[in-house]
């Protein structure tokens, strides 16, 4: 293959902590190969800007002119603001600030919804439901707890590619619709949250912070003092069960995820469900010996039709960087 066939560009995942930047190159049949990946704290870097142009260093101090942001927010308008980070963006100057000529722009979990459309069967690890691959027809949703809560769907056809296969991928903002609780521990939690916040969204709960509160809430209901402690220590004491409060609050969390995923599965309409993220592959086995599954079904009279529902998890280890180069294919080349 000539190098005239291959296209390369910058992959950009933003989230509330972290942005990620690897170079994707793309062949002539539109197959994405990710390089490595370079991960900045976004508290390090004022701006996006300073952030490219730390990344731009560390390659060398030239990149492709092509880019694809992934962005953990709403990305229509002017201005472009980060949900869980201060950083803005302006579509209108990325050309001029970052030296590029194309660019994509899309949300973070529809790009995570990107890769789940091109990911082969191997990258998913089965998690709930009847066994075997997900539909290759209709709706899945997908979502994931990290910084906050991600959540997009994904419809296709059903068709291979090549043979007019298609997928359509639509970007929400599912993460901030309404919490509801199902038990007198959730119910605390809620009550918890509602001394800061007016409105308690699902992400205050099912996401990678959220565990702080799950933890202090389980703590007061057993009188117990425990120490403060950041969200990183609790999952870390949680998930290694160095701390049983820890890995009840881990617990705990899994079941709200599980509770979470259903309900996005019946708002989609959805044949299939997949978790992502790195916080749910790092909790892939707590997420398996947990109550998730129980709670995923746990819809009244929808019970039986939530059991035919298959749940996985994407193991593909940058699917924010490979669904924003996916994205960027799908504009640009495609």
């Amino acid at each position: 293959m000539s190098d005239s066939a291959r296209t390369e560009l910058v992959a950009v995942d933003i989230g509330g902590t972290h942005a990620r930047f690897a170079i994707a190159s793309v062949d002539d049949r539109g197959q994405i190969t990710l390089g490595e990946p370079v991960t900045l704290h976004t508290s390090e870097h004022g701006s996006f800007q300073l952030a490219w142009q730390a990344f731009r260093e560390r390659m060398g101090g030239s990149l492709p002119p092509a880019v694809s942001i992934a962005i953990a927010g709403p990305v229509g308008g002017d201005v472009i603001r980060f949900t869980n980070n201060p950083w803005i963006i302006r579509p209108a100057l990325i050309r001029e600030k970052l030296g590029v000529e194309h660019y994509t722009v899309v949300n973070d979990f529809a790009a995570v919804a990107y890769a789940v459309a091109l990911a082969g069967e191997d990258q998913f690890l089965h998690l709930a439901g009847p066994e075997g691959p997900l539909p290759a027809s209709g709706t899945l949703s997908v979502l994931g707890p990290g910084t906050g809560l991600g959540v997009a769907h994904l419809w296709r056809n059903g068709l291979p590619h090549g043979q007019g296969g298609f997928y359509h991928v639509q970007a929400t903002e599912g993460g901030h619709i309404d919490y509801a609780p199902l038990d007198l521990i959730e119910d605390a939690v809620l009550a918890r949250l509602r001394k800061r916040h007016n409105r308690v969204s699902v992400e205050r709960v099912v996401s990678g912070p959220a565990i702080v509160d799950i933890y202090h809430t389980l703590a007061a209901m057993q009188n117990r003092a425990v120490h403060e402690l950041s969200d990183v220590e609790i999952w870390t004491a949680g998930t290694d069960q160095s701390d049983p409060l820890a890995a009840a609050a881990v617990d705990r969390f899994c079941l709200s995820l599980g509770s979470a995923a259903g309900d996005y599965a019946l708002a989609h309409g959805a044949g299939g469900v997949v978790i992502a993220g790195g916080l749910g592959y790092r909790i892939r086995e707590t997420i398996l010996s947990s109550g998730f599954s129980e709670r995923f079904r746990a819809k009244g009279r929808f019970a039986s039709l939530m059991a035919q529902i298959p749940v996985k998890l994407i193991t593909h280890p940058q699917p924010g960087l490979y669904g924003a180069a996916a994205a960027y294919v799908r504009e640009h080349v495609q």
